[in-house]
């Protein structure tokens, strides 16, 4: 039967309160190698709990200017909410991760692992990031501008490089850049391969950007166009 006494009501709130506060459905911790199993990321992928691992972070400095200890991020992302305590705790005690980091959005946290919105910190690469249980960090962190950032890095790619095959960019993009590779096979594939043709084009048939042509020349007095010498 309810209760009707107001103050066992709130106590029971507060329980229920408390209980909430404990279950989230993404967590995350930090790893110091120096003190962490030699094998503790093998130990989590035991688990087989969605999970990304941060590149070690061996730039990272303090306000003052002294570098941080090297150190990994790590978040595990749970498809329903988990209590910590029972679900949690264990797994990074095991892996020994230090602390219990606040996550206020799995793509934000996703981001931070290589400071992707921090300029002003060490960046570091997101093909380093290691995907446990499923997890996809280019899905979670995806962002327009994203690709729009990436599309200008491999633009530029293909000109100095001179690739004239959609084949060997994603060739070399799976080998060395896996961001890339991801961004053209899912969703940016028909723009890189006009670009590439485009520029093949241009090889073939001598054109000439409109930034590298020479200004006609004209008569000052009626503006026609002079015949070239």
């Amino acid at each position: 039967m309810p209760t009707t006494d107001p103050e066992k009501k709130k106590a029971k709130q507060a329980r229920a309160d408390a209980k909430r506060a404990g279950r989230t459905r993404n967590f995350a911790t930090i790893v110091y190698p120096e003190s962490a199993p030699a094998d503790w990321m093998e130990r989590l992928d035991q688990y087989h709990i969605a999970a990304l691992v941060s590149p070690l972070h061996d730039k990272d400095k303090n306000p003052s200017g002294e570098p941080k200890k090297p150190h990994y991020h790590v978040m595990l992302m749970f498809e329903s909410p988990a209590d910590y305590e029972s679900k949690v705790a264990p797994i990074f005690a095991e892996i020994g991760g230090v602390g219990r980091e606040t996550v206020g959005t799995a793509r934000g946290y996703a981001r931070y692992l290589c400071h992707l919105d921090n300029p002003e910190k060490a960046q570091y690469s997101p093909s380093e990031v290691r995907c446990m249980g499923g997890a996809d960090f280019h899905a979670i962190t995806n962002l327009p501008t994203d690709d729009l950032k990436m599309l200008g890095e491999v633009f530029t790619f293909i000109q100095e490089q001179g690739i004239y095959s959609l084949a060997e960019l994603l060739t070399v993009s799976q080998i060395h850049h896996p961001e890339w590779f991801s961004m053209i096979a899912m969703s940016r594939c028909y723009v890189v391969d006009k670009f590439i043709k485009s520029l093949a084009w241009e090889q073939e048939t001598g054109y000439v950007r409109a930034a590298d042509r020479q200004p006609a020349a004209c008569d000052q007095d009626t503006g026609e166009v002079l015949p070239e010498k």
